[in-house]
């Protein structure tokens, strides 16, 4: 392909995406043409209940090499869905058609070499079900990728979790040197190749204060011979540093990343400093896989008061070339 499509998956049928993804379209010009996997039937329900409208040209998925593409208009791979009402509560009986959606997504990035994913947000009670912990395991073990992770990107600071949605009893348990030095690696690979710099980053301790009462402080054991080595490695990198004080503004200035141990950790504070102007990239992939940094959120549905900036963020993030 001479153009570089950004392939959509819709995500969750009944969600706020259908809302967002339109705004999103209003808001801004697009360069490379989009493709979007969902049900057309569920799709323009949805639009005439929230009142919003948008061009759609309905492709076949493999014949799209035959296709010239517009970046005027929705190209939209039908995946049949039915349900009576445009929004119904979420449960497990979109499950099917979900998983239908992301392997035709997966076939179509295989076989056309698409680099640019993105997916509308899941329900992970139902459509995960304990299996995956979240969308950033789910999509890499669909493409054998054992070493990935998760930042939250913004222009002005960019956080990544080690561990993901671990409950946080679990998370020291899952805390060691090849998973945290894998992810620093990959931050600043990203970096690299996205925008030619080296990133400051900073590393945060497990414990308050990067102290433990216990005799086994993992801080001390597993993540400040880490940071020593990275140094020695060219990497500009600081830790463990204490996470209570690193987000005050004239302490985050210091980084381009902030890499924690667990979820809330570093995305309660970034989403507190930015709320919807991040954006949920997966580092690792042969893709770059970007999704809306928030939820399906079920009690906004059919309102048309959602905010689409995490969406329009992450289409402008890969529409840039």
């Amino acid at each position: 392909m001479s153009y570089k499509p950004i392939l959509i998956v819709s995500g969750e049928p009944n969600s706020i995406f259908s809302e967002i993804f339109i705004k999103s379209l209003k808001k801004i010009r697009i360069k490379n043409p989009i493709i979007l996997i969902c049900s057309f039937d569920l799709f323009k329900k949805q639009m005439i209940k929230l009142n919003l409208k948008t061009k759609v040209n309905i492709i076949n998925p493999i014949k799209i090499k035959n296709y010239n593409l517009s970046n005027k208009s929705v190209n939209l791979v039908n995946i049949n869905y039915h349900q009576k009402n445009a929004f119904q509560k979420i449960s497990s009986k979109s499950n099917k058609y979900i998983e239908e959606c992301f392997n035709m997504a997966f076939k179509i990035i295989k076989r056309e070499k698409i680099v640019k994913f993105i997916n509308g947000p899941i329900s992970k009670k139902y459509f995960l079900k304990k299996k995956y912990l979240g969308m950033t395991e789910y999509i890499s073990d669909n493409f054998s990728i054992k070493k990935t992770c998760m930042l939250i990107f913004n222009k002005k600071l960019s956080v990544s979790p080690i561990t993901t949605h671990l409950p946080l009893k679990l998370v020291v348990k899952n805390l060691n040197s090849k998973k945290i030095e894998d992810n620093i690696s990959l931050v600043q690979k990203f970096f690299k190749t996205e925008f030619n710099k080296k990133p400051k980053i900073g590393v945060l301790g497990v414990n308050p204060h990067c102290e433990s009462i216990l005799d086994k402080n993992e801080d001390e054991s597993i993540i400040k011979p880490i940071i020593l080595n990275m140094k020695k490695k060219g990497y500009k990198i600081k830790g463990p540093i204490s996470a209570d004080t690193v987000f005050l503004k004239k302490n985050r200035e210091n980084y381009d990343v902030i890499i924690g141990m667990y979820h809330d950790q570093v995305l309660t504070p970034l989403k507190t400093l930015f709320e919807y102007d991040a954006i949920n990239i997966t580092l690792g992939l042969p893709f770059l896989r970007v999704s809306p940094d928030h939820g399906p959120n079920e009690k906004m549905m059919g309102k048309n008061l959602s905010n689409p900036l995490s969406l329009i963020q992450a289409i402008k993030f890969l529409d840039k070339n």
